[in-house]
Protein backbone atom coordinates (compact mmCIF):
# COMPACT_ATOMS: atom_id res chain seq x y z
CA UNK A 1 0.00 0.00 0.00
CA UNK A 2 1.38 3.31 -0.97
CA UNK A 3 1.49 5.63 2.11
CA UNK A 4 0.90 9.65 1.85
CA UNK A 5 1.51 13.09 3.41
CA UNK A 6 -0.40 16.13 3.47
CA UNK A 7 1.16 19.19 3.77
CA UNK A 8 -1.95 20.61 5.39
CA UNK A 9 -1.10 22.70 8.33
CA UNK A 10 -4.58 22.26 10.21
CA UNK A 11 -4.77 18.71 9.93
CA UNK A 12 -1.11 18.33 11.36
CA UNK A 13 -2.29 20.46 13.87
CA UNK A 14 -5.27 18.32 14.66
CA UNK A 15 -3.30 15.29 14.34
CA UNK A 16 -0.69 16.66 17.03
CA UNK A 17 -3.91 17.37 18.83
CA UNK A 18 -5.20 13.97 18.92
CA UNK A 19 -1.70 12.55 19.81
CA UNK A 20 -1.99 14.35 22.91
CA UNK A 21 -5.08 13.75 24.20
CA UNK A 22 -4.14 10.28 24.04
CA UNK A 23 -1.32 10.68 25.67
CA UNK A 24 -2.74 12.63 28.38
CA UNK A 25 -5.40 9.67 29.26
CA UNK A 26 -3.08 7.24 29.14
CA UNK A 27 -0.61 9.70 31.90
CA UNK A 28 -3.65 9.83 34.21
CA UNK A 29 -4.63 6.48 33.91
CA UNK A 30 -0.82 4.98 34.53
CA UNK A 31 -0.46 7.48 37.34
CA UNK A 32 -3.12 8.28 38.75
CA UNK A 33 -6.44 5.81 38.41
CA UNK A 34 -4.82 2.04 37.89
CA UNK A 35 -2.70 2.35 41.29
CA UNK A 36 -6.35 2.83 42.98
CA UNK A 37 -6.53 -0.73 42.61
CA UNK A 38 -4.92 -2.00 45.66
CA UNK A 39 -5.02 -5.77 44.10
CA UNK A 40 -1.69 -5.84 42.00
CA UNK A 41 -3.64 -8.42 39.47
CA UNK A 42 -6.14 -5.60 38.99
CA UNK A 43 -4.11 -3.14 38.40
CA UNK A 44 -1.82 -4.66 36.00
CA UNK A 45 -5.12 -6.03 33.84
CA UNK A 46 -6.44 -2.76 33.55
CA UNK A 47 -2.76 -1.17 32.51
CA UNK A 48 -2.86 -3.70 30.22
CA UNK A 49 -6.43 -3.50 28.55
CA UNK A 50 -6.36 0.19 28.47
CA UNK A 51 -3.23 0.29 26.60
CA UNK A 52 -4.34 -2.01 24.54
CA UNK A 53 -6.99 -0.23 23.11
CA UNK A 54 -5.05 2.99 23.17
CA UNK A 55 -2.27 1.16 20.97
CA UNK A 56 -5.37 -0.41 18.65
CA UNK A 57 -6.43 3.68 18.36
CA UNK A 58 -3.10 4.83 17.65
CA UNK A 59 -2.10 2.91 14.99
CA UNK A 60 -5.61 2.58 13.22
CA UNK A 61 -5.18 6.64 13.27
CA UNK A 62 -1.78 6.29 11.78
CA UNK A 63 -2.42 3.96 9.28
CA UNK A 64 -6.06 6.35 8.20
CA UNK A 65 -3.67 9.60 8.07
CA UNK A 66 -0.74 8.15 5.96
CA UNK A 67 -2.61 5.46 4.05
CA UNK A 68 -3.24 6.22 0.25
CA UNK A 69 -6.84 6.94 1.09
CA UNK A 70 -7.43 5.67 -3.26
CA UNK A 71 -5.87 8.38 -5.47
CA UNK A 72 -7.03 8.52 -9.08
CA UNK A 73 -3.55 8.16 -11.16
CA UNK A 74 -3.10 11.27 -13.49
CA UNK A 75 -2.53 10.44 -16.94
CA UNK A 76 0.83 11.55 -18.13
CA UNK A 77 -0.86 12.95 -20.85
CA UNK A 78 -3.37 16.18 -20.26
CA UNK A 79 -7.04 15.86 -21.98
CA UNK A 80 -7.51 18.39 -24.14
CA UNK A 81 -10.67 19.56 -23.15
CA UNK A 82 -11.91 22.58 -25.84
CA UNK A 83 -11.79 19.24 -28.46
CA UNK A 84 -14.40 17.91 -25.81
CA UNK A 85 -16.33 21.00 -25.64
CA UNK A 86 -16.63 22.22 -28.81
CA UNK A 87 -19.66 21.92 -30.27
CA UNK A 88 -21.14 19.75 -27.33
CA UNK A 89 -22.99 23.12 -25.85
CA UNK A 90 -21.56 22.78 -22.67
CA UNK A 91 -19.96 25.58 -20.35
CA UNK A 92 -16.05 25.27 -19.40
CA UNK A 93 -17.81 25.07 -15.99
CA UNK A 94 -19.29 21.45 -16.55
CA UNK A 95 -15.78 19.87 -17.51
CA UNK A 96 -16.28 17.64 -14.62
CA UNK A 97 -19.93 16.14 -15.27
CA UNK A 98 -18.53 14.99 -19.00
CA UNK A 99 -19.73 11.28 -18.79
CA UNK A 100 -18.10 8.21 -20.27
CA UNK A 101 -21.14 5.69 -21.29
CA UNK A 102 -18.91 3.33 -18.91
CA UNK A 103 -19.50 5.87 -15.61
CA UNK A 104 -16.63 7.41 -15.68
CA UNK A 105 -16.31 11.38 -15.64
CA UNK A 106 -13.74 14.20 -16.62
CA UNK A 107 -11.97 16.00 -13.72
CA UNK A 108 -11.59 19.86 -14.82
CA UNK A 109 -8.92 19.78 -11.97
CA UNK A 110 -6.82 16.99 -12.94
CA UNK A 111 -7.20 16.96 -16.62
CA UNK A 112 -8.25 13.30 -16.37
CA UNK A 113 -10.79 10.51 -16.50
CA UNK A 114 -11.84 9.20 -13.15
CA UNK A 115 -13.81 5.92 -12.20
CA UNK A 116 -17.55 6.31 -10.87
CA UNK A 117 -18.21 7.34 -7.73
CA UNK A 118 -14.85 9.35 -7.67
CA UNK A 119 -14.33 12.67 -6.30
CA UNK A 120 -11.39 15.74 -6.27
CA UNK A 121 -10.59 16.86 -2.78
CA UNK A 122 -9.03 20.36 -3.06
CA UNK A 123 -7.17 19.83 -0.47
CA UNK A 124 -5.60 16.59 -1.40
CA UNK A 125 -5.79 17.71 -4.87
CA UNK A 126 -6.40 14.47 -6.53
CA UNK A 127 -9.60 12.90 -7.54
CA UNK A 128 -10.00 10.33 -4.32
CA UNK A 129 -12.06 6.52 -5.62
CA UNK A 130 -15.35 6.47 -3.22
CA UNK A 131 -14.49 9.61 -1.70
CA UNK A 132 -16.79 10.14 2.10
CA UNK A 133 -15.09 13.27 3.27
CA UNK A 134 -11.65 14.94 3.96
CA UNK A 135 -11.36 14.57 7.57
CA UNK A 136 -9.00 17.30 9.77
CA UNK A 137 -8.63 14.74 12.16
CA UNK A 138 -6.11 12.20 10.42
CA UNK A 139 -5.10 15.28 8.08
CA UNK A 140 -6.62 13.10 5.02
CA UNK A 141 -9.31 11.81 3.14
CA UNK A 142 -11.69 8.90 3.76
CA UNK A 143 -11.66 6.77 0.78
CA UNK A 144 -12.09 3.94 -0.13
CA UNK A 145 -8.47 2.13 0.82
CA UNK A 146 -8.72 3.68 4.52
CA UNK A 147 -12.18 4.09 5.13
CA UNK A 148 -11.57 0.62 7.63
CA UNK A 149 -9.00 2.51 9.66
CA UNK A 150 -10.76 5.25 9.91
CA UNK A 151 -13.91 3.60 11.52
CA UNK A 152 -11.41 1.13 13.61
CA UNK A 153 -9.95 4.49 15.46
CA UNK A 154 -13.45 5.63 15.68
CA UNK A 155 -14.33 2.25 17.45
CA UNK A 156 -11.52 2.10 19.71
CA UNK A 157 -11.43 5.49 20.57
CA UNK A 158 -14.79 5.08 21.99
CA UNK A 159 -13.83 2.14 23.41
CA UNK A 160 -11.09 4.38 25.17
CA UNK A 161 -13.23 7.05 26.28
CA UNK A 162 -15.67 4.44 28.26
CA UNK A 163 -12.73 2.18 29.66
CA UNK A 164 -11.36 6.00 31.21
CA UNK A 165 -14.87 6.77 32.70
CA UNK A 166 -15.33 3.53 34.30
CA UNK A 167 -11.75 3.71 35.51
CA UNK A 168 -12.17 7.21 36.67
CA UNK A 169 -15.48 6.74 38.44
CA UNK A 170 -14.22 3.68 40.46
CA UNK A 171 -10.70 5.40 41.49
CA UNK A 172 -12.76 7.75 43.04
CA UNK A 173 -14.87 6.08 44.86
CA UNK A 174 -12.46 3.85 46.03
CA UNK A 175 -10.63 7.69 47.32
CA UNK A 176 -7.56 7.14 44.45
CA UNK A 177 -6.43 4.24 46.90
CA UNK A 178 -5.28 6.35 50.23
CA UNK A 179 -6.56 8.29 52.62
CA UNK A 180 -4.73 11.17 51.34
CA UNK A 181 -6.33 12.05 48.13
CA UNK A 182 -3.72 13.67 45.92
CA UNK A 183 -5.01 17.56 44.30
CA UNK A 184 -3.07 16.70 41.36
CA UNK A 185 -5.14 13.37 40.65
CA UNK A 186 -8.43 14.99 41.25
CA UNK A 187 -8.08 17.75 38.31
CA UNK A 188 -6.77 15.79 36.19
CA UNK A 189 -9.39 13.11 36.54
CA UNK A 190 -11.71 15.82 35.98
CA UNK A 191 -10.69 17.08 32.50
CA UNK A 192 -10.25 13.02 31.41
CA UNK A 193 -14.02 12.53 32.34
CA UNK A 194 -14.69 15.65 29.97
CA UNK A 195 -11.95 14.59 27.87
CA UNK A 196 -13.83 11.49 27.38
CA UNK A 197 -17.53 12.21 27.17
CA UNK A 198 -16.95 14.88 24.48
CA UNK A 199 -14.33 12.27 22.45
CA UNK A 200 -17.00 9.70 23.00
CA UNK A 201 -20.25 11.93 22.01
CA UNK A 202 -17.68 12.83 18.84
CA UNK A 203 -16.75 9.48 17.48
CA UNK A 204 -20.16 8.10 18.93
CA UNK A 205 -21.88 10.58 15.94
CA UNK A 206 -19.28 9.85 13.24
CA UNK A 207 -19.31 6.10 13.64
CA UNK A 208 -23.12 6.30 13.58
CA UNK A 209 -23.08 8.20 10.30
CA UNK A 210 -20.59 5.97 8.73
CA UNK A 211 -21.72 2.65 9.41
CA UNK A 212 -25.06 4.05 7.79
CA UNK A 213 -23.66 5.38 4.62
CA UNK A 214 -22.21 1.34 4.45
CA UNK A 215 -25.55 0.05 4.81
CA UNK A 216 -27.18 2.31 2.54
CA UNK A 217 -23.96 2.12 -0.09
CA UNK A 218 -23.57 5.99 -0.20
CA UNK A 219 -21.25 8.14 0.78
CA UNK A 220 -21.18 11.73 2.67
CA UNK A 221 -20.45 13.78 -1.07
CA UNK A 222 -23.09 11.46 -2.78
CA UNK A 223 -25.30 12.35 0.23
CA UNK A 224 -24.80 16.25 -0.02
CA UNK A 225 -25.13 16.02 -3.94
CA UNK A 226 -28.34 14.04 -3.36
CA UNK A 227 -26.17 11.49 -6.01
CA UNK A 228 -27.67 7.76 -5.25
CA UNK A 229 -27.28 6.16 -8.56
CA UNK A 230 -29.00 2.59 -9.23
CA UNK A 231 -26.81 -0.27 -7.72
CA UNK A 232 -27.71 -3.40 -7.01
CA UNK A 233 -29.37 -4.34 -3.80
CA UNK A 234 -26.55 -6.08 -1.42
CA UNK A 235 -26.50 -7.62 1.80
CA UNK A 236 -25.20 -5.51 5.63
CA UNK A 237 -22.38 -8.42 5.29
CA UNK A 238 -21.45 -7.85 1.88
CA UNK A 239 -21.03 -3.71 2.25
CA UNK A 240 -19.29 -4.47 5.26
CA UNK A 241 -17.22 -6.38 3.38
CA UNK A 242 -16.05 -3.70 0.77
CA UNK A 243 -14.90 -2.04 3.46
CA UNK A 244 -13.19 -4.09 6.52
CA UNK A 245 -12.04 -6.63 3.58
CA UNK A 246 -13.43 -9.77 1.72
CA UNK A 247 -12.89 -13.61 2.14
CA UNK A 248 -13.71 -16.91 3.28
CA UNK A 249 -11.35 -18.00 6.07
CA UNK A 250 -12.13 -18.45 9.25
CA UNK A 251 -9.93 -15.47 10.61
CA UNK A 252 -12.10 -12.52 8.35
CA UNK A 253 -14.13 -11.45 10.88
CA UNK A 254 -11.07 -11.04 13.50
CA UNK A 255 -8.77 -9.32 10.10
CA UNK A 256 -11.95 -6.74 10.65
CA UNK A 257 -11.40 -5.62 13.88
CA UNK A 258 -7.39 -5.48 13.69
CA UNK A 259 -6.19 -2.31 12.05
CA UNK A 260 -4.25 -4.62 9.14
CA UNK A 261 -4.73 -4.21 5.17
CA UNK A 262 -8.14 -4.91 3.71
CA UNK A 263 -8.40 -7.50 1.26
CA UNK A 264 -10.74 -5.50 -0.97
CA UNK A 265 -11.22 -8.08 -3.92
CA UNK A 266 -13.59 -5.89 -5.97
CA UNK A 267 -10.92 -3.31 -6.42
CA UNK A 268 -9.24 -5.94 -8.90
CA UNK A 269 -12.48 -4.86 -11.08
CA UNK A 270 -11.71 -0.95 -11.02
CA UNK A 271 -8.69 -0.72 -13.41
CA UNK A 272 -7.85 2.42 -14.12
CA UNK A 273 -6.97 2.50 -17.56
CA UNK A 274 -8.87 4.63 -19.65
CA UNK A 275 -9.10 2.25 -22.98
Amino acid sequence: MRFVFRNDPCGIACVVFTYFLLCYADFVVVQYLAPSFTNSHWKSIHLVLFNLVLILSLTSHIRASISDPGEVPISGTKLDFSDLLVGSGHDSSEKGKEDRDDGWTLCNKCESYRPPRAHHCRICRRCIRRMDHHCPWINNCVGELNQKFFILFLIYTGLACVYALILTIVAMVKGFGSNRVQPAAIICSVFLIMESIIFLLFVSFIGCDQFQGIFEDMTQVEWIQKKSPMRHRKSRMALLGEVFGRGHCRCRYLCWILPTSPNLSRLSSNRFSQA
